[in-house]
C-alpha cells in the first residue's frame, strides 16, 4: 500500500473548504441549517495528514454561527481571530472578539461555547482542537448529544435515541 503524499507548506486559504458544510443530522440541519451555510471551513490539520490534532481556517458570513453551543468531555479547544469581531457565547454569556484574540475551552469544563457573527463583515479565525477517542460533547440549547468513536461523531437525541 502505497502511503499517501502531504505537501511541504500551503497557502491556507487556498485549500479547498470542506465539501460537506456540517457534520449534524438532517433533524438539526433543518432547524439551524440556514445560520451553519455561512460556516466555511478548510481543514488545515487533514491537508498535512495530522491526526492528534485539527486545525481549520474557518470564515463566518455575516448571521453565520460557527457551531450550537456545545461542550466536550475528553477535546480541549482553542480559536485565535484573525480578522471580523465575532461574538463568543458561553455560560457567562456574550464576550465580543477582535483579531488578535484568542480563547481556550478546556475539556470536561462543562462552559458550553459558540461563535456568532453579528457584525456585518466576514469573520475569519483558526479553530484547534484535539481528537481524543471517547470525547462526549454536550449540546445545552438543543435536542443533541454527540460521542466520537471510530474517528468521527455519531449523534443522537438527548434521551440517547438516534437521529
Amino acid at each position: 500500500m502505497t502511503e499517501p503524499v502531504f505537501p511541504i507548506a500551503a497557502i491556507a486559504d487556498q485549500v479547498p473548504p470542506r465539501a460537506r458544510k456540517s457534520l449534524y443530522p438532517q433533524a438539526i440541519l433543518d432547524l439551524h441549517g440556514a445560520r451553519l451555510a455561512g460556516r466555511e471551513k478548510r481543514a488545515l490539520g487533514d491537508l498535512f495528514g495530522l491526526q492528534n490534532f485539527g486545525v481549520n481556517l474557518t470564515r463566518l458570513a455575516p448571521a453565520a454561527i460557527s457551531a450550537l453551543r456545545h461542550a466536550h468531555s475528553q477535546q480541549d479547544e482553542f480559536i485565535y481571530i484573525l480578522q471580523g469581531c465575532p461574538t463568543l457565547y458561553t455560560d457567562a454569556g456574550p464576550t465580543p472578539l477582535s483579531p488578535g484574540m484568542c480563547a481556550g475551552f478546556k475539556a470536561g469544563s462543562g462552559d458550553a461555547h459558540r461563535l456568532v457573527n453579528e457584525s456585518n463583515d466576514d469573520v475569519l479565525y483558526l479553530e484547534i482542537g484535539d481528537r481524543n477517542v471517547g470525547d462526549q460533547v454536550v449540546y445545552p440549547d438543543d435536542d443533541l448529544q454527540a460521542g466520537f468513536v471510530d474517528n468521527r461523531f455519531s449523534f443522537v437525541h438527548k434521551d440517547g435515541t438516534p437521529y
